[in-house]
């Protein structure tokens, strides 16, 4: 057969197996139907309207404090912080995986080139007949120079013989033996290519590329889900920072108060207007007032340290920066939207349903183990044994192989893998699932804590006011001796108490505020991607 019918057998053969490329197997994929609650049953009375249309404020959420330093560190947060660059690093090499496995719908092609000088066993007997044996012996048992081709040898005297392709020369499976034609001694010089191409008939390779987009997604919602973590664990660090902040300057604004209040009574009791009872009380109540400040300072430094730590800063670096007290205020709850908005904006939501489409993509992978592999191997080149003859095209030499296999007897091995996809999908549906149960719960739990807290700091501004007022009362009264000043240091426990406490929920307002944009899904906006 000639090598222009042998390349038109070769062309019939790809295309018909290209033609049989068509069909994928396995279960086709469709997104999941969750069901939502049609509202929030703990929304506050206060929260802006319902709204499907999340604003521009959900996706930066931290500017409605109106706080640039907040902005200033979260900006260099988004920048320097090694969580989320270890995030990105996890998406980039995601979409490098999903090139890995692309890369098996194309054909492999390998450039060879090489030399070898061998010598056969003259104990060896050719097994093509007994001419070519004499022929490349000699008879006599003397050995004779040969020309030597893989697919073709040329003895000395004249006669051929091909050299079947599963037989390599020098290889263990060849009749020749290690060195080749026996009792001649060979030069070969080789340049070519090989190719193998598996062609994705039923469609397992695609399947596994469909699995690796799938992850690939799911990796950059992990970014995105990196990102609101890092959001909220700045913002809540440094809402700790300003109320350990608030929290001592009352502490500070009181040990002033009650020194003046015990310079009075001391000169008073030196005048013999006040008992030394009076005296101590008073001193008791100012150094127990300074006890609560060096644990309100280390927090305050470990809330820095947190801060530089999640900018990759070092730990002291924002003691000078962030030394000032500054009150935050209290905004309004954002637009609620609905439950059913949380499967389009939580990013753990999102990167769960994309883990539920690979592992259906998985099963149609396994499921492509049931049937025939379709197979094309081949090369191509130049061989001979004097190099000056090598680009010649005598001395070409080709060899194409189509093949198939296919596992007849595999011990269930390739069922049993389909029951374990069918059932990796199974879990990663139920891990979807409880992921939207759980992003609604977090959602009603953030608004619970966050109405609850407004009405509790309302009731302890009253508590304090009236404490305020309570002070002054006794305070009067006692310079007037109409009281005694166990009464005033009720008063100032009283007071003292009610500021921590109301310094402490406005603090807690904030974070539930901060926990109740996280749990929407806010911090990013879905139309922008990740890099």
């Amino acid at each position: 057969m000639n090598d222009e019918a042998r390349m038109v057998q070769l062309g019939l053969v790809i295309a018909g197996l290209a033609l049989l490329a068509g069909c994928t197997v396995g279960p086709g994929y469709h997104k999941p139907t969750i069901a939502t609650p049609p509202a929030y049953s703990q929304a506050p009375t206060n929260a802006a309207p319902v709204s499907t249309n999340q604003p521009d404020t959900l996706a930066r959420w931290w500017t409605v404090f109106e706080d640039p330093e907040l902005e200033s560190l979260i900006d260099r947060a988004m920048r320097n912080n090694r969580d989320l660059r270890q995030a990105a690093s996890r998406v980039r090499q995601a979409r490098a995986q999903r090139g890995v496995v692309a890369a098996g719908l194309l054909p492999e092609i390998d450039a060879t080139a090489g030399f070898s000088d061998s010598r056969g066993s003259q104990n060896v007997s050719l097994p093509f007949g007994a001419g070519a044996a004499s022929a490349a012996t000699g008879g006599s048992g003397g050995a004779q120079k040969a020309r030597v081709s893989p697919h073709r040898l040329q003895a000395a005297g004249g006669q051929s013989a091909r050299i079947p392709a599963t037989a390599p020369l020098g290889g263990p499976e060849s009749p020749l033996g290690l060195g080749g034609l026996p009792g001649a001694e060979s030069d070969i010089y080789q340049v070519g290519l090989q190719t193998s191409w598996e062609i994705d008939v039923w469609g397992g390779t695609r399947r596994s590329i469909e699995a690796a987009w799938a992850e690939f997604a799911a990796s950059e919602e992990g970014q995105r889900a990196a990102r609101i973590a890092l959001l909220s664990e700045m913002a809540t660090n440094y809402i700790a920072l300003r109320q350990a902040q608030e929290r001592l300057q009352i502490a500070r604004d009181t040990e002033k108060a009650q020194g003046e209040t015990l310079a009075i009574i001391h000169a008073r009791f030196t005048n013999g207007l006040s008992t030394e009872l009076d005296y101590q009380q008073q001193l008791a109540e100012l150094a127990a007032t300074r006890a609560t400040m060096p644990p309100l300072e280390t927090r305050a430094s470990e809330t820095r340290h947190a801060l530089a730590f999640l900018i990759a800063a070092d730990p002291a670096s924002l003691d000078a920066e962030l030394a000032e007290p500054r009150r935050l205020p209290s905004p309004a709850p954002p637009p609620m939207g609905l439950p059913s908005d949380l499967l389009r904006r939580r990013p753990d939501v999102r990167q769960a349903e994309r883990m539920v489409a690979a592992a259906n993509a998985q099963i149609g992978a396994a499921t492509a183990d049931l049937f025939p592999k379709f197979s094309l191997t081949g090369a191509v080149g130049m061989d001979s044994s004097r190099a000056e003859n090598l680009i010649e095209w005598p001395s070409r030499y080709f060899a194409f192989s189509p093949g198939v296999s296919w596992p007849i007897l595999d011990w269930g091995r390739i069922h049993n893998n389909i029951k374990v996809q069918d059932e990796l999908h199974a879990q990663a549906l139920l891990a979807y699932e409880n992921t939207v149960a759980l992003a609604v719960r977090q959602v009603e739990d953030a608004l619970a804590a966050y109405g609850h807290e407004l009405a509790h700091r309302a009731d302890l501004a009253d508590a304090a006011e009236a404490s305020r007022r309570a002070l002054e009362l006794a305070r009067g009264r006692y310079d007037k001796g109409l009281a005694d000043f166990l009464t005033v240091l009720t008063s100032e426990r009283s007071l003292l108490a009610t500021q921590d406490s109301l310094a402490q929920s406005d603090a807690a307002i904030r974070s539930g505020l901060v926990k109740l944009y996280v749990a929407l899904g806010g911090g990013w906006e879905p139309s922008h991607s990740v890099k």
